[in-house]
């Protein structure tokens, strides 16, 4: 009995010195250096930036388009206070979009001082917002010309995606609808650009060039005046030069300086024929 505790007291002291050694063994593979070594968690990489939200311009007009997509009220009040045409007035209305509406008629800087022209554009409008009013803001006002510049809102899909075909089909109702109301028309070409701005990468300049192409087809066939703006005011990219454009879109006063004596001779000839 007592020689096997002295066996069992003897194996659990070679037990411990193991565990010992052991655990010297690994305090001595430990270096201070290690020991406190100061762990790192990486951080995390910033939030991607907010898209910013719509600047006020673009918020209206979505609210303008779901109210009333062709913006209906925006001349109802100045169309009826417009008297009828008194006999031998050479009365032409301009429909259009943001081209059209920043052409001053009247005033300091207007461009057809004293001529009965009405200008009846809208910023941001495409073709089929036009061709809901047309019979409001150009049928109803019994002009003798109708001068339709329009389409390069169609290509930036200010109202959606549009086809040019789309386009095509609402510029042809709309010189369809004054024709048939005894309305001679003058169709003028989309304007040079290269790019738009507010919807950056649509490459429009190719796509101008073919509405172009169809508009003057159209108006020859019909016997419509067509007028070409893009010819006389593009650059060597077919965009819209710094020296006519602020933003390779919108004309300034010297792009309207080429675009005036153009639309005037289409309108002598309208009215000629």
């Amino acid at each position: 009995m007592k020689k096997n505790l002295k066996i069992l007291l003897c194996c659990l002291a070679v037990a411990v010195c193991a565990v010992i050694a052991v655990a010297g063994g690994r305090a001595q593979t430990a270096t201070p250096t290690e020991a406190t070594k100061e762990v790192k968690v990486p951080t995390a990489p910033p939030c991607a930036p907010v898209a910013p939200l719509k600047d006020d311009y673009w918020q209206k007009h979505d609210e303008q388009v779901l109210h009333d997509f062709g913006w209906l009220a925006k001349f109802k009040e100045a169309n009826l206070a417009l008297a009828a045409p008194v006999a031998g007035e050479n009365r032409v209305v301009f429909m259009g979009d943001s081209i059209t509406e920043g052409w001053h008629f009247t005033g300091a800087d207007g461009w057809f001082n004293g001529k009965p022209y009405i200008n009846r554009g809208i910023s941001g409008q495409t073709t089929p917002q036009m061709l809901v009013r047309f019979r409001q803001d150009v049928i109803a006002l019994q002009p003798k010309v109708v001068v339709i510049l329009a389409g390069t809102n169609d290509i930036a899909g200010n109202t959606g995606p549009m086809t040019l075909e789309q386009t095509e089909d609402n510029l042809a109702s709309m010189a369809d609808l004054a024709a048939v109301n005894h309305i001679r028309v003058v169709l003028c070409s989309v304007l040079p650009a290269f790019d738009y701005w507010w919807k950056p990468g649509l490459e429009p300049a190719g796509k101008i060039l073919k509405i172009n192409a169809w508009i003057k087809n159209y108006a020859i066939q019909k016997g419509f005046v067509y007028v070409d703006f893009h010819t006389a005011m593009k650059d060597s990219r077919d965009g819209l030069p710094a020296t006519l454009s602020h933003d390779g879109v919108h004309p300034m006063p010297a792009g309207y300086a080429v675009m005036t004596p153009l639309v005037e001779a289409g309108i002598a000839q309208a009215l000629g024929k």
